[in-house]
């Protein structure tokens, strides 16, 4: 059975492991460049480029979290004329936190403080919006999805895209969080919010 101490090289696991937390695990993300491109980089493709996007950083750190004795767990949020957001997910004393990479500042890291996966997700409710200023969160995944069921596809340390996760994710059922009626009452971010959303976008 492939595990993270194998996939890995000695080196590799030394610096996972040197990230200590899933804090350090975002604070590294949040050190890297955004990854302009249509990739999928794996977990050893981020560390070697230093670099990453969404769904490269939530597969990163679901990879991280493994080495530091967490299940690589991610979890998807979906936006409406957005793009998907995708967290790695973990739990402490039974609640949930995550780490994430983004181009904008509120849709990153969580604290381990939320009860449910919905209360989670709806954390990102304020802070998810299109550069047109629409809130733009609609759905969440029922259930988080473990990465390990990828081990034979030597997801963790692939030297190529690993789109296969990408294209289970969208698989997963997704639950509504609001109404028709609920939708057609949103209104669209303020300038202030706006601009505080997309401060350090790059």
């Amino acid at each position: 059975m492939k595990t993270a101490s194998t996939q890995f090289t000695p080196v590799e696991l030394r610096k996972l492991r040197a990230l200590k937390s899933p804090w350090g695990i975002q604070k590294f993300l949040d050190s890297i460049p955004y990854h302009h491109a249509g990739t999928a980089w794996s977990p050893r493709m981020v560390l070697e480029k230093k670099m990453a996007h969404c769904l490269e950083g939530a597969v990163f750190a679901a990879a991280a979290l493994r080495v530091l004795g967490y299940p690589p767990l991610v979890f998807d949020l979906e936006g409406y004329r957005d793009d998907d957001h995708v967290l790695a997910i973990f739990q402490e004393n039974k609640h949930w936190g995550a780490i994430a990479k983004s181009n904008f500042s509120g849709l990153r890291y969580r604290a381990p403080v939320y009860r449910s996966l919905r209360e989670l997700a709806m954390s990102y409710f304020e802070n998810y919006f299109n550069l047109a200023g629409d809130r733009s969160l609609r759905r969440y995944a029922t259930k988080p999805m473990d990465l390990r069921q990828f081990d034979k596809l030597n997801w963790m340390a692939h030297e190529k895209d690993v789109w296969f996760v990408a294209e289970r994710l969208c698989e997963i059922p997704h639950t509504e969080i609001m109404t028709p009626k609920m939708e057609k009452m949103l209104t669209r971010l303020d300038k202030r919010s706006l601009e505080a959303g997309k401060y350090g976008r790059q």
